[in-house]
């Protein structure tokens, strides 16, 4: 079946609270659907969401590209397979839009599912699997963190992740300190993001300090692209690494495995709008796998769309660990949706309707 038309649809997502990252405050975040249709009617929909002062992309050629690659799209037939899907994915688009590249995998994979949301076929999609998922802390005041921790306590969730750098770090250092006082690292994981906050010479002593609390891993410490220093820092911490702006950019396969086979991180973080789409994604875990380097995937603060995908890839991956997927609650006005968040797990309620775009 033949792709007749496509378009695209630019939504701005509301927060409903000022979202702290290390790059500044966020109170609204741009995304675009890129929607597929043949003659019975819309069959697919993927989501191009890049974050601005992380992302490669520069929003201001979102819309231009996403209109190449639509008028592009309208012809082709709709692959068979996943393979075909990554095929035609690849042709269609350019490595310098990571975000576009994940819309039109998502889409094409709606599209040769029948266009009901399904990107992959997977217990996750009927409904009776849960993702285990960590509760995110975000940036802000003391007073601010430790009501996120309470809250994410109380509703269930047994692995925490707090983002670190925005306040002192003896404040920080505090608060998880006090989750651990109540809580062994059997019954809680902790899991702390500086985004590339401690200088290189202050990072080892803090990850020192760190690992005293018990804490799962650490992403990126040090701010990405400082490779020889990042090798050192993961061959002497006491304390598991996870690379994650620092998969920024690297297309190549070759790229990809010489990265991690000098840095040897103990885990790496996957975000398939930042780093490429789904086969990006899936490539880099052969890579890490190989090199017994573990891994988790992270949505990036896309709609329920892109969450949508990337939670079906987590299945069909079929992780293990908590994972990065708990975004979909963050705004006003995202599009209603039947994933769900339940005890520090999220599942496909199938009694729920996806909201109209």
């Amino acid at each position: 079946m033949k792709i007749t038309s496509a378009s695209i649809q630019h939504h701005t997502l509301q927060f409903k609270f000022e979202a702290g990252t290390s790059r500044g405050k966020l109170q609204e975040k741009d995304t675009w659907y890129l929607k597929l249709y043949t003659s019975s009617g819309l069959v697919g929909v993927g989501e191009a969401g890049p974050l601005k002062g992380l992302s490669i992309e520069k929003l201001d050629e979102m819309e231009p590209e996403l209109e190449r690659v639509s008028n592009a799209l309208i012809g082709q037939e709709i692959p068979t397979s996943i393979e075909g899907v990554f095929e035609l994915a690849k042709s269609m688009s350019s490595e310098s839009f990571p975000s576009i590249q994940f819309a039109i995998e998502s889409a094409l994979l709606d599209a040769m599912n029948g266009g009901n949301k399904m990107i992959f076929n997977t217990d996750f999609f009927k409904g009776t699997e849960r993702i285990s998922i960590n509760g995110l802390i975000w940036m802000g005041s003391e007073d601010f963190m430790q009501k996120q921790i309470e809250e994410k306590l109380k509703a269930g969730f047994d692995c925490i992740k707090m983002k670190i750098g925005a306040i002192d770090f003896g404040t920080e250092y505090s608060l998880l300190q006090s989750i651990r006082n109540q809580y062994s690292k059997d019954e809680i994981t902790l899991r702390v993001d500086a985004n590339g906050a401690f200088s290189d010479s202050e990072a080892l002593d803090k990850l020192k300090e760190l690992a005293k609390l018990d804490l799962h891993s650490i992403e990126q410490p040090i701010k990405a692209g400082q490779i020889e220093e990042m090798t050192s820092l993961c061959r002497e911490t006491p304390l598991p690494i996870a690379l994650d702006e620092e998969l920024i950019g690297i297309n190549m396969k070759e790229e990809k495995k010489r990265l991690l086979t000098q840095i040897q991180p103990q885990y790496i973080i996957l975000k398939p709008s930042l780093i490429g789409g789904i086969h990006s994604t899936i490539e880099w875990i052969e890579i890490a796998e190989s090199l017994n380097i573990g891994w988790w995937m992270t949505s990036m603060l896309e709609s329920n769309i892109g969450l949508n995908a990337i939670c079906q890839l987590a299945s069909y991956l079929k992780v293990k660990m908590p994972q990065g997927l708990g975004t979909g609650q963050l705004y006003h006005n995202n599009i209603n949706s039947p994933i769900t968040i339940e005890k520090g797990e999220t599942f496909y309620d199938r009694s729920k309707e996806w909201g109209k775009l």
